[in-house]
Protein backbone atom coordinates (compact mmCIF):
# COMPACT_ATOMS: atom_id res chain seq x y z
CA UNK A 1 0.00 0.00 0.00
CA UNK A 2 1.21 3.76 -1.17
CA UNK A 3 0.12 4.54 2.38
CA UNK A 4 1.86 2.66 4.59
CA UNK A 5 5.16 3.00 2.48
CA UNK A 6 4.97 6.82 2.94
CA UNK A 7 4.08 6.30 6.55
CA UNK A 8 7.72 3.92 7.18
CA UNK A 9 9.74 6.86 5.02
CA UNK A 10 8.25 9.71 7.43
CA UNK A 11 8.68 7.48 10.59
CA UNK A 12 12.11 6.57 9.95
CA UNK A 13 12.76 10.23 9.47
CA UNK A 14 10.50 11.22 12.18
CA UNK A 15 8.40 13.35 9.99
CA UNK A 16 4.61 13.54 11.31
CA UNK A 17 2.08 12.01 9.02
CA UNK A 18 -0.81 13.99 7.87
CA UNK A 19 -3.32 13.93 10.11
CA UNK A 20 -5.48 11.98 7.35
CA UNK A 21 -2.96 9.61 6.75
CA UNK A 22 -3.35 8.68 10.59
CA UNK A 23 -7.01 8.58 10.02
CA UNK A 24 -6.37 6.10 7.06
CA UNK A 25 -4.60 3.58 9.35
CA UNK A 26 -7.90 3.27 11.32
CA UNK A 27 -9.90 2.71 8.90
CA UNK A 28 -7.79 -0.03 7.13
CA UNK A 29 -9.52 -3.51 6.79
CA UNK A 30 -8.73 -6.71 8.59
CA UNK A 31 -7.25 -7.91 5.70
CA UNK A 32 -4.76 -5.29 5.51
CA UNK A 33 -3.87 -5.56 9.52
CA UNK A 34 -0.99 -7.72 9.04
CA UNK A 35 0.55 -5.42 6.39
CA UNK A 36 0.02 -2.07 8.62
CA UNK A 37 1.39 -4.05 11.24
CA UNK A 38 4.54 -4.66 9.45
CA UNK A 39 5.19 -1.15 8.00
CA UNK A 40 4.44 0.24 11.74
CA UNK A 41 6.83 -2.51 12.94
CA UNK A 42 9.83 -1.69 10.85
CA UNK A 43 9.91 2.17 12.45
CA UNK A 44 9.49 0.47 16.11
CA UNK A 45 12.59 -1.67 14.99
CA UNK A 46 14.61 1.07 13.58
CA UNK A 47 14.69 3.17 16.82
CA UNK A 48 14.17 0.34 19.40
CA UNK A 49 15.58 -3.00 17.45
CA UNK A 50 14.00 -6.00 19.62
CA UNK A 51 13.84 -4.62 22.96
CA UNK A 52 10.87 -4.74 25.20
CA UNK A 53 11.34 -2.31 28.27
CA UNK A 54 9.17 -3.76 31.56
CA UNK A 55 7.73 -1.65 33.82
CA UNK A 56 6.07 -2.16 36.73
CA UNK A 57 3.14 -0.87 38.64
CA UNK A 58 2.57 -0.20 42.75
CA UNK A 59 -0.51 1.54 43.67
CA UNK A 60 0.87 3.54 47.12
CA UNK A 61 -3.38 4.51 47.57
CA UNK A 62 -5.72 2.59 46.50
CA UNK A 63 -9.57 4.32 46.12
CA UNK A 64 -11.64 7.09 47.62
CA UNK A 65 -10.25 9.62 45.08
CA UNK A 66 -12.38 12.79 45.09
CA UNK A 67 -12.44 13.07 40.93
CA UNK A 68 -15.16 12.01 38.80
CA UNK A 69 -13.02 10.24 36.15
CA UNK A 70 -16.17 7.87 34.96
CA UNK A 71 -12.84 5.15 33.50
CA UNK A 72 -11.35 4.80 36.68
CA UNK A 73 -12.37 2.23 39.46
CA UNK A 74 -11.08 4.36 42.04
CA UNK A 75 -13.57 7.49 41.31
CA UNK A 76 -15.98 9.26 43.17
CA UNK A 77 -18.89 7.37 43.93
CA UNK A 78 -16.94 4.23 42.59
CA UNK A 79 -19.03 1.04 43.56
CA UNK A 80 -16.23 -1.12 41.92
CA UNK A 81 -15.18 -3.74 44.53
CA UNK A 82 -11.45 -2.94 44.60
CA UNK A 83 -9.14 -2.70 47.46
CA UNK A 84 -8.95 0.20 48.89
CA UNK A 85 -5.80 1.65 51.49
CA UNK A 86 -4.18 4.55 52.74
CA UNK A 87 -0.38 5.69 51.82
CA UNK A 88 1.95 2.02 52.18
CA UNK A 89 5.01 3.03 54.03
CA UNK A 90 8.30 3.58 52.46
CA UNK A 91 9.58 0.32 53.12
CA UNK A 92 6.30 -1.76 51.66
CA UNK A 93 6.62 0.28 48.56
CA UNK A 94 10.59 -0.76 48.56
CA UNK A 95 9.48 -4.34 49.05
CA UNK A 96 6.44 -4.13 46.27
CA UNK A 97 9.28 -2.45 44.18
CA UNK A 98 11.50 -5.20 44.64
CA UNK A 99 9.63 -7.73 43.20
CA UNK A 100 9.04 -6.04 40.35
CA UNK A 101 12.58 -5.37 39.46
CA UNK A 102 13.72 -8.96 40.27
CA UNK A 103 11.07 -9.85 37.55
CA UNK A 104 12.98 -8.27 35.00
CA UNK A 105 11.55 -4.61 35.54
CA UNK A 106 13.78 -1.85 35.13
CA UNK A 107 11.00 1.06 36.04
CA UNK A 108 8.90 1.06 38.72
CA UNK A 109 5.64 3.36 38.56
CA UNK A 110 4.64 5.12 41.97
CA UNK A 111 1.01 5.70 41.91
CA UNK A 112 -1.49 7.36 44.07
CA UNK A 113 -5.52 8.01 43.74
CA UNK A 114 -6.13 11.58 44.58
CA UNK A 115 -6.57 15.09 42.67
CA UNK A 116 -2.84 15.93 43.05
CA UNK A 117 -0.29 15.60 46.15
CA UNK A 118 -0.23 17.64 49.10
CA UNK A 119 3.41 19.04 50.26
CA UNK A 120 3.00 16.05 53.14
CA UNK A 121 2.50 13.83 49.93
CA UNK A 122 5.38 14.99 48.39
CA UNK A 123 7.42 14.36 51.05
CA UNK A 124 5.69 10.71 51.56
CA UNK A 125 6.69 9.75 47.95
CA UNK A 126 10.21 11.18 48.29
CA UNK A 127 11.17 9.58 51.07
CA UNK A 128 9.57 5.79 48.94
CA UNK A 129 11.72 7.07 46.24
CA UNK A 130 14.87 6.91 48.10
CA UNK A 131 13.93 3.47 49.82
CA UNK A 132 13.44 2.01 46.48
CA UNK A 133 17.00 3.87 44.74
CA UNK A 134 18.59 2.77 47.93
CA UNK A 135 17.73 -1.38 47.47
CA UNK A 136 17.78 -1.13 43.70
CA UNK A 137 19.95 1.79 42.66
CA UNK A 138 19.45 1.26 38.72
CA UNK A 139 16.25 1.37 38.61
CA UNK A 140 14.02 4.34 36.76
CA UNK A 141 11.22 5.45 39.16
CA UNK A 142 8.26 7.11 37.51
CA UNK A 143 6.04 9.14 39.72
CA UNK A 144 2.34 9.57 38.87
CA UNK A 145 0.45 11.46 41.85
CA UNK A 146 -2.42 13.52 40.33
CA UNK A 147 -2.22 17.21 39.28
CA UNK A 148 1.57 18.93 40.56
CA UNK A 149 1.44 22.22 42.11
CA UNK A 150 3.94 24.93 41.85
CA UNK A 151 7.83 23.39 43.13
CA UNK A 152 6.21 20.17 43.55
CA UNK A 153 7.76 18.55 40.55
CA UNK A 154 11.34 19.98 41.33
CA UNK A 155 10.78 18.23 44.63
CA UNK A 156 10.53 14.79 43.35
CA UNK A 157 13.63 14.77 41.20
CA UNK A 158 15.87 16.05 43.78
CA UNK A 159 14.54 13.04 45.42
CA UNK A 160 15.45 11.11 42.87
CA UNK A 161 12.52 10.72 40.29
CA UNK A 162 13.23 10.00 36.55
CA UNK A 163 9.70 10.72 35.50
CA UNK A 164 6.48 11.67 35.76
CA UNK A 165 3.06 10.85 34.24
CA UNK A 166 0.16 12.09 33.34
CA UNK A 167 -2.30 10.82 30.50
CA UNK A 168 -4.19 12.86 28.52
CA UNK A 169 -6.55 10.24 28.27
CA UNK A 170 -9.10 11.49 25.24
CA UNK A 171 -9.21 14.11 22.99
CA UNK A 172 -9.51 18.24 24.21
CA UNK A 173 -13.07 18.36 22.57
CA UNK A 174 -14.41 15.13 24.21
CA UNK A 175 -12.54 15.21 27.81
CA UNK A 176 -15.25 17.22 29.33
CA UNK A 177 -17.63 14.39 28.49
CA UNK A 178 -15.72 11.89 31.24
CA UNK A 179 -14.14 14.15 33.43
CA UNK A 180 -15.72 17.24 35.43
CA UNK A 181 -13.97 18.15 38.09
CA UNK A 182 -10.35 18.94 36.50
CA UNK A 183 -10.09 19.90 32.84
CA UNK A 184 -7.94 18.79 30.06
CA UNK A 185 -5.72 21.95 30.38
CA UNK A 186 -4.88 20.82 34.19
CA UNK A 187 -3.60 17.69 32.42
CA UNK A 188 -1.62 19.71 29.93
CA UNK A 189 0.10 22.26 32.92
CA UNK A 190 1.06 19.36 34.84
CA UNK A 191 2.80 17.50 32.18
CA UNK A 192 4.35 20.74 31.41
CA UNK A 193 5.20 20.97 35.22
CA UNK A 194 7.20 17.95 34.64
CA UNK A 195 9.04 18.65 31.30
CA UNK A 196 9.81 22.06 33.08
CA UNK A 197 11.92 20.51 35.90
CA UNK A 198 14.13 17.38 34.10
CA UNK A 199 11.50 14.89 34.36
CA UNK A 200 11.15 12.58 31.51
CA UNK A 201 7.80 13.52 31.13
CA UNK A 202 5.19 9.90 30.13
CA UNK A 203 1.53 11.05 28.88
CA UNK A 204 -0.81 8.68 27.26
CA UNK A 205 -4.49 7.68 25.96
CA UNK A 206 -6.80 5.79 27.10
CA UNK A 207 -8.97 4.21 24.07
CA UNK A 208 -12.74 2.13 23.93
CA UNK A 209 -14.83 4.74 26.12
CA UNK A 210 -16.88 5.69 22.59
CA UNK A 211 -14.96 7.98 21.26
CA UNK A 212 -14.42 8.82 17.37
CA UNK A 213 -11.02 7.92 15.19
CA UNK A 214 -11.64 11.26 15.18
CA UNK A 215 -10.90 11.68 18.84
CA UNK A 216 -8.20 9.12 18.85
CA UNK A 217 -5.91 10.79 16.34
CA UNK A 218 -6.60 14.10 18.07
CA UNK A 219 -5.57 12.78 21.09
CA UNK A 220 -2.22 11.20 20.19
CA UNK A 221 -1.43 14.17 17.59
CA UNK A 222 -1.56 17.06 21.20
CA UNK A 223 0.46 14.33 22.73
CA UNK A 224 3.27 14.57 19.77
CA UNK A 225 2.97 18.40 20.21
CA UNK A 226 3.53 17.94 23.99
CA UNK A 227 6.71 15.82 23.40
CA UNK A 228 6.64 13.05 26.12
CA UNK A 229 9.42 10.56 26.27
CA UNK A 230 6.53 7.60 26.93
CA UNK A 231 3.09 7.24 25.44
CA UNK A 232 1.17 4.95 27.06
CA UNK A 233 -2.01 3.26 25.38
CA UNK A 234 -4.73 2.00 27.87
CA UNK A 235 -7.52 -0.03 26.49
CA UNK A 236 -10.66 0.65 29.09
CA UNK A 237 -11.44 -2.10 30.95
CA UNK A 238 -15.31 -1.60 31.68
CA UNK A 239 -15.46 -2.04 35.19
CA UNK A 240 -18.67 -2.94 37.05
CA UNK A 241 -19.19 0.02 39.48
CA UNK A 242 -18.18 2.75 36.62
CA UNK A 243 -20.01 5.03 34.36
CA UNK A 244 -18.39 3.08 31.62
CA UNK A 245 -19.13 -0.91 32.60
CA UNK A 246 -21.65 -1.16 29.65
CA UNK A 247 -18.60 0.20 27.32
CA UNK A 248 -17.35 -2.52 25.15
CA UNK A 249 -16.07 -1.38 21.55
CA UNK A 250 -12.77 -2.86 21.11
CA UNK A 251 -11.47 -6.02 19.53
CA UNK A 252 -8.33 -7.37 19.08
CA UNK A 253 -7.81 -6.08 15.43
CA UNK A 254 -8.98 -1.77 16.85
CA UNK A 255 -6.24 -2.42 19.42
CA UNK A 256 -3.66 -2.96 17.09
CA UNK A 257 -4.95 -0.26 14.34
CA UNK A 258 -4.39 2.05 17.76
CA UNK A 259 -1.30 1.08 18.66
CA UNK A 260 0.18 1.41 15.03
CA UNK A 261 -1.07 4.92 14.31
CA UNK A 262 0.33 6.11 17.81
CA UNK A 263 3.80 4.76 16.55
CA UNK A 264 3.69 5.98 13.00
CA UNK A 265 2.83 9.81 15.08
CA UNK A 266 5.18 9.10 17.27
CA UNK A 267 7.47 7.11 15.86
CA UNK A 268 10.75 7.78 17.70
CA UNK A 269 8.54 7.72 21.81
CA UNK A 270 8.55 4.74 23.71
CA UNK A 271 5.26 3.20 23.09
CA UNK A 272 3.62 1.19 25.79
CA UNK A 273 0.75 -1.21 25.95
CA UNK A 274 -0.64 -0.35 29.18
CA UNK A 275 -3.92 -1.49 30.80
CA UNK A 276 -6.45 -3.80 28.98
CA UNK A 277 -4.07 -5.39 26.98
CA UNK A 278 -4.68 -9.11 27.92
CA UNK A 279 -8.60 -8.34 27.87
CA UNK A 280 -8.56 -6.66 24.85
CA UNK A 281 -5.73 -8.16 22.37
CA UNK A 282 -6.01 -11.52 24.29
CA UNK A 283 -3.82 -13.69 21.65
CA UNK A 284 -2.83 -11.51 19.31
CA UNK A 285 -1.01 -9.99 22.68
CA UNK A 286 2.85 -11.00 20.75
CA UNK A 287 1.60 -9.29 17.28
CA UNK A 288 1.69 -5.49 19.25
CA UNK A 289 4.92 -6.19 20.42
CA UNK A 290 5.96 -5.21 16.81
CA UNK A 291 4.42 -2.00 17.71
CA UNK A 292 4.84 -1.11 20.92
CA UNK A 293 7.88 -1.30 22.73
CA UNK A 294 7.14 -1.51 26.43
CA UNK A 295 5.09 -3.25 28.73
CA UNK A 296 3.57 -3.46 32.23
CA UNK A 297 4.85 -6.44 33.91
CA UNK A 298 2.33 -8.22 36.65
CA UNK A 299 -1.07 -6.71 37.95
CA UNK A 300 -2.07 -3.13 37.47
CA UNK A 301 -2.99 -0.75 39.87
CA UNK A 302 -7.12 -2.42 40.57
CA UNK A 303 -7.22 -5.51 38.66
CA UNK A 304 -4.51 -8.28 37.47
CA UNK A 305 -2.61 -8.60 34.49
CA UNK A 306 -1.75 -12.31 33.28
CA UNK A 307 1.09 -14.03 35.40
CA UNK A 308 4.63 -12.10 34.93
CA UNK A 309 5.96 -15.40 33.77
CA UNK A 310 3.94 -15.52 30.73
CA UNK A 311 4.75 -12.12 29.99
CA UNK A 312 8.63 -13.08 29.50
CA UNK A 313 7.21 -16.26 27.99
CA UNK A 314 5.47 -14.34 25.47
CA UNK A 315 8.65 -11.92 25.16
CA UNK A 316 10.73 -14.74 24.10
CA UNK A 317 8.22 -16.64 22.27
CA UNK A 318 7.66 -13.66 19.87
CA UNK A 319 11.78 -13.22 19.36
CA UNK A 320 11.90 -10.37 21.49
CA UNK A 321 13.95 -9.37 24.55
CA UNK A 322 13.89 -7.54 27.78
CA UNK A 323 15.46 -4.37 27.90
CA UNK A 324 18.51 -4.76 30.17
CA UNK A 325 19.22 -2.07 33.37
CA UNK A 326 22.23 -0.79 31.54
CA UNK A 327 20.65 -0.27 27.70
CA UNK A 328 19.37 3.28 26.97
CA UNK A 329 15.58 3.06 26.42
CA UNK A 330 15.41 5.90 23.87
CA UNK A 331 16.80 6.54 20.85
CA UNK A 332 20.54 8.54 21.39
CA UNK A 333 19.15 11.89 19.98
CA UNK A 334 16.29 11.72 22.47
CA UNK A 335 18.28 10.68 24.80
CA UNK A 336 20.64 13.09 24.76
CA UNK A 337 18.07 16.23 24.47
CA UNK A 338 16.23 14.00 27.26
CA UNK A 339 12.49 15.16 26.64
CA UNK A 340 13.06 16.51 22.61
CA UNK A 341 11.15 14.74 19.35
CA UNK A 342 8.03 13.26 19.64
CA UNK A 343 8.19 12.87 15.70
CA UNK A 344 10.51 15.54 13.68
CA UNK A 345 11.58 18.50 16.00
CA UNK A 346 15.23 19.39 15.59
CA UNK A 347 16.58 18.15 19.27
CA UNK A 348 14.77 15.06 18.72
CA UNK A 349 10.00 6.79 28.29
CA UNK A 350 1.73 4.04 32.62
CA UNK A 351 2.41 4.17 34.00
CA UNK A 352 -1.08 5.39 33.63
CA UNK A 353 -1.98 8.79 35.22
CA UNK A 354 -2.84 8.79 38.87
CA UNK A 355 -5.84 7.16 38.80
CA UNK A 356 -6.48 5.51 36.03
CA UNK A 357 -3.20 4.05 35.05
CA UNK A 358 -4.99 0.53 34.92
CA UNK A 359 -7.50 2.02 32.66
CA UNK A 360 -10.18 2.06 34.64
CA UNK A 361 -9.19 -1.30 36.11
CA UNK A 362 -8.01 -2.81 33.25
CA UNK A 363 -5.84 -5.62 33.20
CA UNK A 364 -7.41 -8.75 34.79
CA UNK A 365 -6.65 -12.19 32.72
CA UNK A 366 -8.26 -14.26 34.62
CA UNK A 367 -5.11 -14.75 37.19
CA UNK A 368 -7.41 -14.37 40.34
CA UNK A 369 -7.16 -17.54 42.00
CA UNK A 370 -3.10 -17.47 41.59
CA UNK A 371 -1.95 -16.28 38.16
CA UNK A 372 -1.61 -18.05 35.05
CA UNK A 373 -2.37 -17.21 31.04
CA UNK A 374 -5.97 -16.83 30.03
CA UNK A 375 -6.95 -20.01 30.04
CA UNK A 376 -10.63 -22.51 30.56
CA UNK A 377 -10.80 -23.40 34.00
CA UNK A 378 -10.48 -27.28 32.93
CA UNK A 379 -7.70 -28.37 30.13
CA UNK A 380 -9.60 -30.90 29.19
CA UNK A 381 -12.74 -28.64 28.59
CA UNK A 382 -12.78 -26.88 25.43
CA UNK A 383 -13.31 -22.48 25.79
CA UNK A 384 -16.73 -21.95 24.51
CA UNK A 385 -16.67 -20.08 21.62
CA UNK A 386 -17.72 -16.77 22.36
CA UNK A 387 -18.27 -13.79 19.06
CA UNK A 388 -15.96 -11.10 18.82
CA UNK A 389 -18.06 -8.48 20.14
CA UNK A 390 -19.44 -10.20 23.00
CA UNK A 391 -17.98 -8.43 26.49
CA UNK A 392 -15.46 -10.29 28.05
CA UNK A 393 -16.20 -9.61 31.42
CA UNK A 394 -14.45 -13.25 32.00
CA UNK A 395 -11.44 -11.77 32.11
CA UNK A 396 -11.56 -8.65 34.45
CA UNK A 397 -10.38 -9.32 38.21
CA UNK A 398 -10.35 -7.59 40.60
CA UNK A 399 -6.91 -7.19 42.39
CA UNK A 400 -6.09 -9.08 45.55
CA UNK A 401 -3.05 -9.43 46.06
CA UNK A 402 0.39 -7.64 45.71
CA UNK A 403 0.27 -3.80 47.71
CA UNK A 404 -2.05 -3.50 50.42
CA UNK A 405 -2.57 -6.95 50.98
CA UNK A 406 -0.66 -10.01 52.99
CA UNK A 407 -0.19 -11.83 49.67
CA UNK A 408 2.55 -12.14 47.36
CA UNK A 409 2.38 -10.21 43.78
CA UNK A 410 2.34 -10.84 40.28
CA UNK A 411 5.81 -10.19 39.24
Amino acid sequence: MDLLNTLVDKGLRRESPAREEALAVLATSDDDLLDVVAAAGKVRRHWFGRRVKLNYLVNLKSGLCPEDCSYCSQRLGSKAEILKYTWLKPDQASAAAAAGVSGGAKRVCLVASGRGPTDRDVDRVSDTIKAIKEQNGDVEVCACLGLLSDGQAERLREAGADAYNHNLNTSEATYGDITTTHTYADRVDTVNKAHAAGLSACSGLIAGMGESDEDLVDVVFSLRELDPDSVPVNFLIPMEGTPLAKEWHLTPQRCLRILAMTRFVCPDVEVRIAGGREVHLRTMQPLALHLANSIFLGDYLTSEGQAGHADLEMIADAGFEVEGAGEVTLPEHRASARGGGCGSHADGGGCGSHADADGAGAGGCGSHAGGGVCAPASASTPAPVRPAEEPRTDLVAVRRRGAGTDLAPNA
